[in-house]
């Protein structure tokens, strides 16, 4: 009887840790990244999001000109992932890129007012 107790209470223990997880919050949005405009921008801007906490995925689409990010909603939010892209030196909606970032970026990389782009 007592094996019996011991083994309900070892079950319960079980299953309530398991139902008592709870599920993050995971959240995936689409950001103008207007001035990304070829492959090399687009594997930066992938690069230094991998560094950011709470960023589960990046994929920028240099020809649409945007950058879908998906992260976990308690450890940062769509203003934080903003702010990453402008400090690596791209626009990011409404968010200038930082200009240290812009300035660092090969050529191929700035605005073309800027005497970037060009051939890719």
């Amino acid at each position: 009887m007592k094996k019996l107790f011991l083994l309900a209470v070892a079950i319960t223990g079980i299953l309530t840790t398991g139902f008592g997880q709870v599920k993050k919050a995971v959240q995936t949005v689409t950001i103008k990244t207007p001035t990304v405009q070829c492959e090399s921008c687009k594997k930066r801007i992938e690069d230094f999001m991998k560094r950011e906490d709470g960023v589960q995925k990046v994929n920028v689409d240099f020809k649409k000109k945007v950058t879908k990010v998906t992260f976990i909603t308690d450890r940062t939010n769509i203003e934080n992932v903003k702010t990453a892209i402008a400090n690596a030196g791209y626009d990011a909606d409404d968010v200038t890129a930082d200009t240290e970032a812009y300035k660092k970026l090969p050529k191929c990389c700035q605005k073309p007012e800027d005497g970037g782009g060009g051939d890719h």
